[in-house]
């Protein structure tokens, strides 16, 4: 979001990714809440580039050929974000079309309205069908490599309300994410399923409400992310659930002694777990005291007992992965920020 928020607008941008990472989701968020429309054509379905620039039509006044504006084009002046979906399955015809828009910002003879954007999405392998770029069409884009990082989902998942299962789950499965952890690097895998970001999410929506998964929502789950995915799921749902964010910042007391087994990676996730709960959502005031308390002697149990762990918690408050939550900490835990900073400082 950084990169949008320093490019100029008149800038044209082509985002490179693979399928189902969330560009679209992404990109239509971050605008909508500046109040920015987000108009998304999917070229690839295009058949002739009427369905881009219109449908021609004769000006009884002038006499001359006019292409009426298609429904999408902003008439009202106000400007808007038009998202170039599939940009590399669009046919030669509508590619022709797209070079002016890029150029000129026009369409058909109509200017788009100052301050609006243009950016593309393109699939990049072997495993997609696509179509060959001219590259000077390429290069009226700036071409951004679209991969968002799985601390980065995991957010958007919490933010979202995605199922606590499939968060826990690539909290500490990670290569699920995007692909058959057991598969090579961009494998082909032709009509198998696998998974990927937006299968996720359709995951979750199949299980929430559902506290036990039965066989059932086994098979529905292996047709979203395949059979593989769905077998790692479903072992680590059943098997011991690993203490999350809200367990330590509300009930550390409760729950310190299931720590003590816990491996390095695991408990990194329950680090990551409490920058996430504090990055995400608001400590309820009458609760603010007990969090404090319990961030203190949690990390106070990490010195003593985990230092490795210890050094991961203050690694993730210095590199302020999680903004807002290193802003919480510093606001109202100041003796734990000095504490955090100062340890930082002595591992070096």
């Amino acid at each position: 979001m950084q990169m949008l928020e320093m490019t100029p607008a008149h800038h044209n941008l082509m985002l490179v990714g693979r399928h189902g990472i969330g560009k679209s989701e992404i990109l239509t968020e971050y605008f909508s809440k500046q109040g920015m429309p987000v108009v998304a054509l999917f070229l690839g379905q295009m058949a002739d580039p009427g369905d881009l620039i219109g449908i021609p039509s004769k000006n009884e006044r002038t006499g001359k050929t006019e292409f009426m504006p298609p429904y999408w084009f902003p008439l009202d002046g106000k400007p808007i974000v038009l998202f170039l979906d599939e940009l590399n399955r669009a046919r030669p015809e509508i590619l022709q079309t797209i070079m002016d828009l890029a150029l000129n910002r026009k369409l058909a003879g109509r200017q788009l309205p100052e301050g609006s954007r243009i950016i593309s999405a393109v699939n990049e392998g072997e495993q997609y069908q696509l179509t060959d770029l001219d590259p000077a069409l390429v290069s009226r884009f700036n071409i951004i490599n679209f991969q968002p990082t799985v601390q980065e989902w995991l957010l958007w998942a919490k933010r979202e309300g995605v199922d606590p299962r499939v968060i826990g789950f690539i909290e500490g499965n990670s290569l699920w994410l995007d692909r058959d952890a057991d598969a090579k690097e961009n494998e082909d895998t032709g009509l198998d399923k696998t998974p990927d970001r937006r299968a996720w999410k359709r995951v979750s929506d199949i299980i929430k409400g559902a506290d036990v998964l039965t066989t059932l929502h086994q098979k529905v789950i292996a047709s979203v992310v395949g059979a593989k995915a769905t077998v790692a799921f479903m072992g680590a749902v059943n098997n011991k659930k690993v203490v999350s964010g809200k367990d330590i910042l509300y009930n550390f007391g409760k729950v310190k002694e299931k720590l003590a087994p816990y491996s390095l990676h695991e408990m990194s996730i329950v680090n990551d777990g409490v920058f996430r709960l504090l990055e995400v959502e608001k400590v309820p005031a009458e609760k603010k005291a007990d969090v404090k308390k319990n961030l203190n002697d949690y990390f106070d149990y990490l010195v003593k007992n985990r230092k490795e762990a210890a050094a991961h918690f203050a690694n993730l408050y210095v590199q302020q992965t999680y903004p807002n939550a290193v802003a919480f900490i510093a606001r109202e835990c100041q003796v734990l920020t000095m504490t955090l900073v100062l340890y930082v400082k002595s591992i070096k």
